[in-house]
């Protein structure tokens, strides 16, 4: 009897741990990474309209005259195609003071990744549209190109036939292909700066 006691004892901390193991394995929820892409995959990231990739926006802007809202995204439009990203020719090309309508041509650098070891960047082109009515904007960003890798083998992409759904996402959409990827998530970039900065300025209290 004394024997089997003592066996019974000895076997307790083995027990004991084994429930303590037991409960420490909590089963939990799968956590899914979000895909850092996952702004450049959504639908109608890159639209295309009658063919030809084209962003526009409607920009409202309370209480602010047509005149007025002219005036600013003109003031911003001049001091853009001077900033220092910019290549040759970047013009605001139209000043309808009538319609209240602008229009610049850009010619700027997109930088990929620039470092002590090497820059890759590309030419990029755009037409920047803006038609102003009282309290708001119009703004389009369409007719969109690059030139790149122009100091070795230079090769030119449309926008239509590089950055759209067609040639830059896989088919489950789900993932970028690697060529056209940088092109299509900086020229998102950029849009989304005007975009953001035409509505700061016109939202300015």
């Amino acid at each position: 009897m004394k024997k089997f006691l003592i066996a019974i004892l000895m076997a307790m901390p083995v027990i004991a741990s084994a429930q303590d193991n037991t409960w420490e394995r909590i089963e939990q929820e799968p956590v899914e990474k979000e895909n850092p892409d996952a702004k450049y995959l959504a639908e109608g990231a890159v639209p295309v309209i009658e063919g030809r990739v084209c962003w526009q926006t409607t920009i409202k802007a309370p209480g602010k005259s047509a005149q007025q809202i002219y005036d600013i995204l003109l003031k911003q439009m001049e001091k853009m195609v001077n900033e220092p990203n910019q290549i040759a020719n970047s013009a605001v090309v139209i000043k309808d003071t009538e319609k209240f309508e602008l229009g610049a041509i850009f010619h700027e650098w997109l930088v990929f990744k620039n470092s002590s070891l090497s820059l890759d960047r590309t030419q990029f082109h755009f037409q920047l549209i803006v038609k102003c009515a009282n309290e708001q904007a119009e703004v389009k960003i369409a007719h969109i190109s690059y030139d790149y890798n122009i100091e070795r083998k230079p090769v030119h992409y449309t926008a239509e036939e590089w950055i759209t759904d067609k040639y830059a996402v896989n088919k489950k959409h789900t993932k970028l292909y690697p060529l056209s990827a940088k092109f299509r998530r900086k020229t998102i970039d950029r849009k989304d700066f005007i975009f953001t900065k035409f509505n700061s300025l016109l939202n300015d209290k």
